[in-house]
Formats: C-alpha cells, structure tokens, sequence
C-alpha cells in the first residue's frame, strides 16, 4: 500500500537559479512550512490508506478506497481556514479549480463568511479554460461576483506589485497534467516569485497528479533551455502534484516565497487520475481525457515538427499524422521494439479549427497510440516515433523553432537528424532520472 507521507522539519542545500545549487541556511519561513506541512499532511495521513490497485480502463488503477480523494480546496475549507480566514484573498484559478461537487473555488471561497476575496488571476487559456493555447489573455471581471480577474498571460506572466496591492495571501489551484511542457506550474512558479518580492504568503491548493505520481520518465531539462514550457531541470512526465512542486521550486531552485502546501486526502502515488472519483474537467481545449493526459509527456514533442497532434479533435495528443505519412511502415517499425504497455493502429483523422495550423480541413492518415497501462513510458515511445517517422520520410520531415524549447535541449533534434538509434538518444537518461528522484523525494507529501 502507499502511505500518504508526512513532510517533516529538515535542514537542505537550496539551489540558485535553474538548478544551479547553492549552500545556505535553510530560511526561517521553510522551518515554518515544513512544520506546517507536518500538520497539514498528518490530518491527511489519519484519513486511511487506499487498498492494493488492480487494472482497470484506459490503463489506469482503480482502487477501492478507505476515504474518498478531496482536492485541496475542500481540506482548506474544512481543516485549514485559518489560512485566509479573515484575509484578502487572491486566487489564481481557472475552470479546473472546483471541489467534488464541481463547485468553484471562485464562489466557494467569494460565498464564504469568513474569506474576503479581493482579486482573480487567470493564466494561459483563461479563467474559464476555453482559450486556445498561445492566445492572450485579457483582463476582465467575474460576472458574478464583480471581483477583478487579472491576465496573468499577456503583457505579463506574473503578478505586479499593482495586482497584489491589498492582497494578505495569494492562492493557487488549476488541475496540472503531469507533464514538464504544461504551462500551469510555470505561472505559479512565477507567482511564487511575485509574491516572495511582495512579502505575500502563497498557498498551493494542491491536486493529483493525474497520471500518476509514482512514475518518473523522459529527459531532464538542460537550464540552457528553459522556457515558459520548462522552466527547471524536470523530466517530461515528473510525477509530482502542483503542491510537491511548489516545494522543490522553493527548496532547491531558489524561488524564496512564504509557501504553504494544503494537500490532497485520500490519493496514493499509484493512483491514476480515474481511480479518485473527482469529476475530469478537460485542463485545457486540447486535453479532452485522461487517455491524452497520458501520451502527452511523449507526443507534446510532435509539436515541435510538421506532423499534427490532432489539435481539435477528441483525441489531440493520442495520434500524431501527415498527409505524406505512411503510417502502416512507421507501425511495423514501432511493433519491433517490442514496447510494454502501448499499441498502434493506422487511423486517419482531420485537424479542424481552432487547431495546431496545421492540415486544417484534411483528412491525413495517422498513427494512433493507446497505451493499455497507466504507466507505459510516453517520452520514450515518442521518441522511437520520431527516428522512425524520420527515417521513413526524410524529404517531408521537417522541424520547428519549437522543437529545443519542448525536447529541453537541442541534443534531441541533433541526435535524431544524425541518425541515432533510440538507446543511443536516450543514453544517460536512467541516472539523470535517478538524480531527479533523489532531488525530488524530501519534498513528496504522499
């Protein structure tokens, strides 16, 4: 069985910027929220443990539960008020920040006696989720309850002094998808950062990792090329939740915040997202289900190349095509690594708008990737993906400017033109993971 795991006071190494590690004092506000987080994850700990998981669909592990999974937002209320009560309270949030109920955070939080909330935060997509992705967000006013949403992807990624004016504490919560390339945690590392130069304190209201928090994959990000889309050295699929995250943001990579956790009850590391009964809001336009939630840490990188990822359709990330794609020749080459856990069909779909750009209106054939556990390995499949693809169609293939950003270095486009083979591409990936789990695991709250 997994133990929910209670963090306790310990004295580290922080780390400067992009990993780039530091020796000092562990600050008076981390003692501070370790011993919180004690707290915090000892309740959580009292609600019982998950039983042993079995199979069950689309790969993931059901589980038969001794106390029903609450998001973060329902432990704060209920156990850990205190923490706004009596606040000016802002929140970054979108459509993905509801309770059991599919409540929001909005009207929970704006509904309750004791909270004042003075100030929303949307990040990319928007407040709502139904943006596409790369499109900025204007600033605007929540119709119900008149308080200010202010745009947190446009002419700013992070909040101003400006924006934070009058707020006591600053909350986050938006359903991550486990995966280095998602641009949510990006805004609440920033956020961190805007609130730390504030003095404001920052609470993570955490959520599952919905593809799992007990497996780790893909490469480790090379500082040289982080972005929006990467920021730290992660791996492409981390198995973190938002609030473990926050922790190592803050413990190892120098983002020097007031930070409190408020976990999940009831979620074990093996458990995927269909195991905990919460309600699946899509996180964005283009992650319509878990079953793309889990092939995106590998298929994320077709972006980076003139292949489509099935942008506006009910399986974006699923399957990746070209019209020059000859798709039943890529599957036999993939069929010979002889992968656990995945397989693949020829299919063919059509890219419709609002999409990727590319082959919009066509009908393109394709291959399809299911993966029949929940723990099949993305990354590396996608990679296999992209050797083969290239191999078979050298004069179509082609790249984009996106590609270094979303692989976190540029060895993987010049390992792939130079026609290496996937062990050879992937070489050093195992001890850089390993690096990563130790790095990781003072910081896991489950």
């Amino acid at each position: 069985m997994s133990r929910t795991k209670c963090a306790c006071p310990r004295r580290q190494a922080t780390t400067g910027p992009l990993g780039r590690r530091r020796h000092a004092p562990v600050l008076h506000r981390r003692r501070a929220l370790f011993a919180l987080l004690a707290t915090l994850a000892g309740s959580a700990c009292a609600a019982g443990e998950p039983a042993e998981t079995g199979a069950g669909p689309s790969g993931a592990a059901p589980e038969a539960q001794a106390a029903p999974v609450r998001p973060g937002i329902e432990v704060l209320l209920s156990d850990s008020i205190h923490l706004v009560a009596g606040r000016r309270v802002g929140l970054i949030t979108n459509h993905t920040g509801i309770d059991r109920q599919r409540r929001s955070d909005i009207d929970l939080l704006f509904d309750h006696p004791n909270v004042e909330l003075v100030a929303l935060f949307a990040p990319e997509h928007g407040i709502r989720g139904d943006v596409q992705d790369g499109v900025a967000i204007a600033s605007d006013v929540d119709a119900r309850t008149g308080v200010p949403i202010h745009s947190l992807y446009g002419v700013t990624r992070a909040p101003t002094p400006a924006m934070l004016e009058g707020v006591d504490v600053l909350l986050f919560d938006m359903q991550d998808i486990g995966a280095r390339y998602y641009t949510y945690v990006s805004t609440m590392a920033v956020s961190m950062e805007a609130a730390g130069s504030a003095g404001v304190p920052f609470v993570v209201l955490d959520r599952p990792n919905p593809v799992r928090g007990d497996v780790v994959q893909g490469n480790v990000l090379d500082p040289d090329f982080a972005s929006f889309v990467g920021m730290f050295p992660v791996p492409m699929r981390h198995g973190m939740t938002p609030g473990e995250l926050a922790l190592l943001y803050a413990a190892e990579f120098s983002v020097d915040v007031d930070l409190r956790v408020v976990p999940v009850s009831g979620w074990s590391r093996a458990m995927a997202f269909d195991a905990t009964a919460l309600p699946w809001v899509p996180p964005s336009p283009n992650m319509p289900s878990l079953e793309s939630a889990l092939s995106y840490p590998g298929t994320c990188l077709f972006e980076g190349t003139n292949l489509s990822v099935g942008r506006g359709t009910d399986r974006a990330f699923q399957w990746v095509g070209a019209p020059w794609l000859d798709a039943a020749r890529v599957i036999t080459a993939l069929e010979a690594y002889d992968f656990e856990g995945v397989r693949f069909e020829p299919t063919t779909f059509t890219p419709r708008a609002p999409s990727d750009g590319k082959y919009d209106g066509l009908e393109i054939p394709a291959v399809r990737i299911v993966g029949t556990t929940s723990n099949y390995d993305a990354p590396r499949v996608a990679l296999a993906m992209l050797v083969e693809i290239r191999r078979a169609h050298p004069a179509d293939w082609g790249w984009l400017g996106t590609i270094d950003r979303l692989a976190g270095t540029d060895g993987l486009r010049l390992g792939v033109d130079a026609g290496l083979e996937l062990d050879a591409l992937t070489a050093g990936w195992g001890t850089a993971l390993a690096d990563f789990e130790a790095l990781r695991e003072p910081h896991l709250l489950y």
